[in-house]
C-alpha cells in the first residue's frame, strides 16, 4: 500500500510528493521545487530516507531544491535529458541529475514501480510518471487546464498530443499535477475542454 504526502511549497506552490510503500522507511520525492529545508525536515519527522528524485521537468520551480537534497542524502535524480535544451535561466541553472529517463522506461526505487510516458508540449522533456493507480502529471495536465506553452520549449501542438494520449489511456487514475488541486483522470476527459 502506497502512503504519498503532498507539500506544496514555494512562490508558484508547487506540489511536490513524497511516496513511500506503508511498510517502508524508504521513499521517493518528486519535484521539489523550494525549501530543501523543509522537505528534509519533513522526512526525518517521519522517520524518512530519501532514496530518489523523480523530475516531471526542469523548470525552476520544479528542481530548485534538488542540488541540496541529493547532497544531503545521496540520492538518485531522474531527469528526461530533452529537458537540457532549456536556457539557464528557465532552470535555476544547470539541471543536476545522475540518471536519465524516458519514454516507456520502468524503474522501481523505493521499491515503487513507476511508468515514464513521454508527454511534450509544456517543455520538450515532460513526462508524466503513473504508479499504482497514481499518475503524476507535472505541468503538462492540470484540473481543469493544462500547462503554458509560451516558455522556449514549449509547443502547443505537442501539449495538445500529450494530453490526447492522456485521455486514451485506457484506465482511470487519481491524477496529481503540479501545481493546484488532485483530480482524475475520468474527471479531466469528461470537464477539461484541453482534454476534447
Amino acid at each position: 500500500m502506497l502512503t504519498l504526502h503532498t507539500l506544496p511549497l514555494g512562490a508558484y506552490q508547487t506540489n511536490c510528493y513524497i511516496l513511500h510503500q506503508e511498510d517502508s522507511s524508504s521513499c521517493v520525492v518528486i519535484d521539489p521545487g523550494y525549501t530543501p529545508e523543509v522537505i528534509l525536515d519533513f522526512l526525518v519527522s517521519r522517520g524518512l530516507s530519501l532514496e530518489a528524485i523523480l523530475l516531471t521537468h526542469g523548470h525552476f520551480d520544479h528542481v530548485g531544491a534538488v542540488r541540496e537534497l541529493a547532497a544531503e542524502t545521496g540520492c538518485r535524480v531522474y531527469l528526461n535529458t530533452e529537458e537540457l535544451s532549456m536556457p539557464p535561466q528557465l532552470t535555476a541553472g544547470p539541471l543536476y541529475y545522475t540518471d536519465a529517463y524516458s519514454e516507456g522506461d520502468s524503474l522501481c526505487p523505493a521499491g515503487i514501480p513507476f511508468r515514464v510516458l513521454s508527454t511534450p508540449g509544456h517543455t520538450a522533456g515532460s513526462v508524466c510518471l503513473i504508479t499504482g493507480n497514481y499518475l503524476f502529471s507535472g505541468d503538462t495536465l492540470f484540473s481543469g487546464s493544462c500547462g503554458r506553452t509560451d516558455l522556449p520549449g514549449g509547443s502547443k501542438r505537442d501539449i495538445r498530443n500529450s494530453l490526447r494520449r492522456l485521455a486514451e489511456l485506457p484506465q482511470d487514475y487519481s491524477v496529481h499535477p503540479g501545481h493546484g488541486e488532485s483530480t482524475t483522470l475520468a474527471w479531466e476527459k469528461q470537464y477539461n475542454p484541453y482534454m476534447t
